[in-house]
């Protein structure tokens, strides 16, 4: 809840309970799928730890929640 709060509906002007809902599952996808954990060695939780990320190519920015978080990855 602490990490939620901080990195994302502190930041933002929640409007009703469905634009709630709809941040908490934009941002529950990033934590899981995009965000890097420190105990899992900065890979995030949905992702196998024999994935081998690439360190080559150029590196593409994606906006979440409106740009209050970016995501970064290699373009294929």
């Amino acid at each position: 809840m602490r990490t939620v709060r901080a990195e994302c509906t502190d930041r933002m002007l929640i409007y009703d309970e469905r634009h709630l809902r709809s941040i908490l599952n934009e941002y529950t996808d990033h934590y899981n799928a995009h965000r890097p954990h420190q105990s899992r060695r900065q890979r995030p939780p949905d992702q196998h730890e024999d994935v081998v990320v690439p360190l080559e190519g150029r590196i593409q920015r994606r906006k979440v929640l409106g740009g209050a978080i970016n995501e970064y990855h290699r373009a294929a």
